[in-house]
């Protein structure tokens, strides 16, 4: 699969982008595991033409990462286009313009999911920012506003016809937010329209590697986005990716294996953030970690670990967990 000049390889998997969670030392550690492409958090377009300090951070990309999306949501079409031209100096290979995050601090303002209420603004915004940089720009939205309203196989087209290189399309709703299982039917017809020539992107509940080898074949897609189920589980585009090459599940990982990546995604974050921030950031991977899933009586420790607030209370714990369950 190609967005322009960007060879992503055959069958690729990508990391979809995840406000406070696909920070730096996560993108890398994905990659590291096999991931073909990573996105930024997404980047408000409000903020980074304020010059917000925070909004400007999440700019930072490093060529170890590339390729490398950075994601902006925005209502106001020339905010969007004077986000995109700022984005552009940080020199990512990919702007990706977010119409589908479904929270209603986003959704609720018209941007994100909230512009599948008023596609005709969708169009210009993506026409506008499409127009008013070089870099190749793409799309990341869902099927439609609700159930009622599943407007994504014409929908895509018309994105298209703005000049867009490639779609990605989360297969639910806004109305459904990240509840019940996401629809990949209508997926597959935007990918079968004859009419469509730009790569398609499936995202959505690819939880393992028999699940993307299936959404590639049923469904005909060009690439897999990988998001929740990458929560304290960066391993799982190893996973995926051997599946896909070698039709064949890896030998799993030990406890104690997974326990070290994830120290390290601990020690990562804190060094490229710094200790209270690095803490705040990483415990949220920890707790949703599945490699705890099971575990009887974790419920405390659970909470003890979204409560830690330094490194060596967060050690403490982790080795505490490993001490009683490295054995498994």
């Amino acid at each position: 699969m190609k967005i322009r000049n960007i060879d992503l390889g055959k069958y690729p998997v990508l990391l979809a982008p995840m406000e406070d969670v696909t920070d730096p030392a996560f993108r890398l550690l994905c990659k590291e595991f096999g991931a073909d492409m990573v996105y930024t958090e997404f980047v408000s377009s409000d903020a980074l033409i304020r010059s917000i300090g925070k909004t400007l951070t999440k700019l930072n990309i490093s060529d170890t990462e590339r390729p490398v999306a950075i994601q902006i949501y925005g209502k106001d079409i020339d905010t969007m286009v004077e986000a995109a031209r700022i984005v552009e100096q940080a020199r990512p290979d990919i702007l990706d313009l977010n119409f589908g995050c479904p929270v209603k601090r986003v959704a609720g303002k018209g941007a994100g999911a909230g512009l599948l209420q008023d596609v005709p603004k969708m169009l210009e915004i993506t026409k506008a920012v499409v127009k008013a940089v070089n870099i190749p720009v793409t799309v990341k939205t869902r099927l439609g506003w609700d159930a009622e309203h599943k407007v994504i196989v014409e929908l895509a087209e018309r994105l298209q016809d703005c000049g867009i290189e490639a779609l990605t399309i989360h297969g639910r709703t806004r109305a459904q937010m990240y509840t019940g299982e996401a629809d990949w039917t209508l997926i597959g017809e935007v990918k079968k329209n004859p009419r469509m020539h730009i790569p398609i992107i499936g995202n959505g509940d690819i939880t393992t590697p028999q699940r993307a080898k299936e959404c590639f074949e049923r469904y005909g897609v060009d690439a897999v986005m990988i998001g929740r189920a990458s929560f304290g589980r960066p391993w799982i585009f190893k996973e995926v990716k051997h599946f896909l090459s070698a039709g064949e599940e890896l030998p799993p990982l030990t406890f104690r294996e997974k326990m070290g990546i994830l120290r390290r995604q601990v020690l990562d974050s804190v060094r490229l953030l710094d200790e209270r921030r690095g803490i705040l950031h990483v415990r949220r991977h920890l707790a949703a970690s599945p490699l705890f899933k099971g575990i009887p009586n974790f419920r405390e420790t659970r909470i003890a670990m979204l409560r830690a607030e330094t490194l060596d209370d967060l050690n403490r714990i982790l080795a505490d967990i490993e001490q009683k369950f490295g054995g498994i």
